[in-house]
């Protein structure tokens, strides 16, 4: 019996110092990335490097263009994608019955979530471009980027609503209340930060992809956007640009524009987990 006890807390110690040396792993490889962008990126990061537009097929001057289209993208990504998203995971969660028209639904989610992102932008060019006609525009990325983002905004919107417990539906549900009015004062506020976390991870996805926006929304060279019908500069389209083409501009371009794109990306998903871990605390249940 005590051999068996030793033998059990030998492999909870073998399994506690693996899993935790995972961890750091994964921590440390975090910190060695922002590192080397600091290192590489930080002595470009100018006031006009944030704020002129380029200068000298954007081997010069400085980035601003391209946070703007970013944010624009990501702006509309949101509008287009949130409430679809948070409605249909409510559905799931809360209305869908057990049976083959949900577990398809299920699939269906679970294989958009594994289509690569270079699909997703063939999709938009053969849909929002030609056949609806929006052309290469902010608009059709937006909405490009929107499908992209919706299973992980489904999955992250029932995922938060299942771990609210069935008490409070029943409780609800027992004072007269109806379903959608359980959902809506009682099951959406207790979920609240995993639903507004998860929507924000997904959203920080769309604003880093580069293969949705090649061929929807993303141009080489555009002033700052007025219209949702422009064509736009992007992060993470010009850091690709600036690393491929012929004539190599001066690294410190395209680190910096790297180091602005995962510094903000950074600064958002760290607000959110903050966020969350507040408004959590203040959930009693």
């Amino acid at each position: 019996m005590k051999a068996r006890i030793r033998r059990a807390r030998l492999v909870e110690t073998v399994m506690k110092t693996v899993t935790g040396a995972a961890a750091m792993l994964i921590i440390a490889t975090a910190f060695a990335l922002l590192g080397y962008l600091l290192y590489r990126g930080g002595p470009s990061i100018t006031w006009e490097f944030l704020t002129a537009v380029p200068r000298k097929f954007m081997t010069e001057g400085g980035i601003w263009p391209a946070i703007l289209g970013t944010l624009l993208l990501t702006f509309w990504t949101a509008v287009f994608a949130l409430p679809v998203g948070v409605l249909a995971g409510v559905y799931l969660s809360e209305y869908a019955k057990r049976g083959l028209r949900t577990r398809l639904i299920r699939l269906s989610i679970a294989n958009m979530a594994g289509v690569p992102s270079i699909v997703y932008g063939l999709f938009g060019y053969a849909l929002f471009v030609i056949a609806l006609k929006f052309k290469v525009s902010i608009l059709s990325g937006s909405l490009t980027l929107a499908c992209l983002t919706l299973p992980v905004i489904i999955t992250a919107t029932e995922e938060a609503l299942r771990q609210v417990p069935s008490d409070l539906r029943q409780a609800s549900l027992a004072l007269g209340a109806s379903r959608w009015r359980t959902t809506y004062k009682v099951i959406l506020p207790a979920a609240a930060p995993g639903v507004v976390t998860g929507s924000i991870l997904g959203l920080s996805r769309a604003a880093g992809e580069t293969a949705p926006i090649l061929f929807t929304a993303a141009f080489f060279s555009a002033p700052p956007a007025s219209s949702v019908l422009d064509k736009t500069m992007a992060l993470p389209y010009h850091i690709y640009i600036m690393a491929t083409q012929p004539v190599k501009p001066a690294p410190g371009v395209v680190w910096g524009s790297a180091l602005v794109l995962v510094a903000g990306i950074s600064i958002v998903n760290i607000a959110a987990a903050a966020w969350r871990s507040r408004a959590r605390k203040r959930i009693r249940w």
